[in-house]
């Protein structure tokens, strides 16, 4: 499936905007700077690939060799752990990168992804990326930033699992998922997709039955509602509690 330019040029507008979005509400991108480059601005049209619902992109049997940008739908990266259970890297969505792993050439990557949804992506091989890069060196410092900032959340994540109890890391998830994929309501509630309690668990470090167990318990206690139409998050409420729970410890 061909792309033009000038859908390519509405992708780099709508990829402008959310990078504004994203360092006027993230923590980790409020302190004052400069704009970000955007690897768009440096990188030529390419094929889409068309993936179906719960279809694998790529895995350690078939590593990738190319970089992603999801132009519809929503994918996750995982890895395996030792014990054979999946571990979530991350979701990711519209006007978003991903599969860097490629560029370690590594035959023994233990990374997979797959499609939550019907999705659409844009691929450009990791050669072709080396070669734009000695052509156009912005593009490097642009896929730079954004290795530094997955770098940055993973060692917010990491100090999570170091200090949190299981309640409050799924409470710190459910928030993230929200900024990120969620749509916000007039009430100040965000509707996010629909999440099974199973990459819930994968990303939070735990088994399904303890995620199940407190999104029961945060759901009796009003700071969400979900059903397989998606979730329902009253994020300012969970923020609170949060704090709450920060301050009893």
């Amino acid at each position: 499936m061909a792309y033009t330019a000038r859908d390519l040029e509405a992708l780099r507008a709508a990829r402008s905007a959310k990078m504004e979005k994203a360092m006027a509400t993230s923590p980790i991108l409020a302190v004052p700077q400069k704009q970000l480059e955007d690897p768009l601005a440096h990188l030529p049209c390419s094929s889409i690939l068309e993936y179906r619902k719960g279809q694998v992109i790529y895995n350690q049997d078939q590593p990738s060799t190319s970089i992603y940008l999801v132009i519809d739908g929503k994918v996750k990266v995982c890895r395996m752990a030792d014990d054979g259970r999946q571990v979530v890297v991350d979701i990711y969505q519209t006007d978003e990168f991903f599969g860097e792993s490629a560029f370690l050439s590594s035959p023994t990557r233990d990374e997979q992804a797959l499609a939550l949804e019907n999705t659409k992506v844009m691929t450009w091989t990791t050669a072709e990326i080396e070669d734009i890069v000695t052509r156009r060196p912005r593009l490097a410092i642009a896929l730079l930033q954004i290795l530094v900032q997955r770098s940055m959340e993973f060692g917010n994540r990491i100090e999570s699992f170091s200090v949190d109890n299981i309640a409050r890391r799924l409470a710190r998830t459910l928030i993230r998922f929200s900024e990120r994929l969620g749509q916000r309501g007039d009430d100040g509630s965000v509707q996010m997709m629909p999440f099974t309690h199973e990459p819930l668990s994968q990303y939070v470090g735990t088994s399904r039955e303890i995620v199940t167990h407190y999104m029961n318990q945060f759901r009796r206690e009003g700071y969400l509602r979900y059903s397989r139409k998606g979730i329902l998050l009253y994020r300012d409420a969970m923020r609170d509690w949060l704090r709450q729970q920060a301050a009893a410890v």
